[in-house]
């Protein structure tokens, strides 16, 4: 009997190791799959949303960014469980700020109909100038758009937010004197406000791209691209050996000063362009957007925790666009032919 009660005590352990083993294995599995890929469509030559979906299933993309409500695009997720984030575009902003029905109409129209897609953020609105004409239509159009959601009982699976690019900052370096533009902040803080109290991530457009272009004499290439051997700027204790770290966590060091210190951070697009413009190389593509992909699987020197939910701007090329460079970001061709070998596992 205490031989069998032995074997039965050994078995149960070995079922729980298993089980843990395999519950490490899915977290993993899922810390993997924290990329997604922007899906823009300003391009005439691009396949059909159906076949779009069967890509990222190919090549294993769970997460989609989608900047308007493309029926197309929406009828071709139903079914898919790749995880959406899905724009209400600027020039909508100002209708759905001014109306409770209105965005009400939206929600229904755009989420409730599609109820077997897995919508995961709402962007409302997309780098909107915070000094613009625009900017006073943001915050009222995120509050219709989450009691919307609220009142569609979606507040616990979707999170409602907005996208900004870096511009916003007024200090970057070193990453820990992080500091949003004074003029910026009138616009900037209600909405941290509202984020904090809905426990919403901020969504930021994070380009190292343009922070070298801008300025090549002080930023190495290396730094920019994720391939410095070591630390290239030492902030206190804290060691930056690439340029995408140091940019977010100046963008946490500002949200810290501005009262977002709980907030996270979702990186709504980050790229490299393979034409059209300075340091624009397929090869600077490939090594950006596969070290991208692998990097954010940690965190940054300031937040380690990690990982860091990051969106690669874009699956095609856009022909449609301008200048020159802004049409050449795709991590594929418009025959849906990959521009460079890239893995997403």
């Amino acid at each position: 009997m205490a031989m069998f009660d032995s074997t039965v005590k050994s078995s149960s352990r070995m079922a729980t190791l298993l089980l843990v083993f395999g519950l490490l294995m899915a977290s993993l599995h899922l810390t993997g799959a924290q990329t997604g890929v922007c899906y823009g469509m300003q391009g005439d030559n691009l396949p059909p949303p159906g076949q779009v979906v069967g890509l990222y299933n190919q090549y294993s993309i769970r997460r989609m960014r989608l900047y308007d409500p493309n029926q197309a695009a929406l009828q071709a997720l139903r079914g898919s469980n790749i995880e959406l984030m899905i724009g209400v575009p600027n020039d909508a902003l100002q209708n759905i700020a001014s109306s409770q029905g209105n965005a009400n109409s939206w929600v229904q129209n755009n989420i409730k109909n599609y109820g077997n897609v897995r919508f995961r953020y709402v962007a409302v609105g997309n780098e909107v100038s915070p000094t613009g004409p625009t900017a006073q239509f943001v915050l009222p159009a995120m509050r219709n758009i989450f009691n919307a959601i609220s009142a569609a009982g979606l507040g616990n699976q979707i999170k409602v937010s907005t996208a900004i690019d870096t511009g916003v900052l007024g200090t970057s370096y070193p990453p820990s004197k992080g500091a949003f533009k004074p003029e910026v902040t009138s616009f900037l803080n209600p909405i941290i406000s509202f984020l904090v109290n809905n426990r919403a991530p901020l969504l930021v457009n994070l380009y190292p791209y343009f922070s070298y272009i801008g300025n090549t004499r002080d930023i190495r290439l290396d730094y920019a691209l994720f391939k410095a051997p070591g630390v290239v700027v030492q902030d206190g204790q804290l060691g930056y050996r690439n340029l995408f770290d140091a940019i977010l966590d100046a963008v946490y060091s500002a949200l810290e000063r501005a009262g977002g210190g709980s907030l996270q951070v979702v990186i709504s697009e980050s790229g490299w362009p393979s034409a059209g413009g300075t340091a624009t190389t397929v090869d600077n593509a490939k090594t950006y957007n596969s070290n991208l992909i692998q990097h954010v699987k940690g965190g940054t020197p300031k937040k380690p925790g990690g990982p860091i939910e990051t969106y690669v701007f874009a699956m095609f090329d856009e022909n449609r666009k301008s200048p020159e460079y802004e049409k050449h970001w795709g991590l594929f061709l418009p025959n849906k032919q990959p521009k460079y070998p890239i893995n997403f596992n």
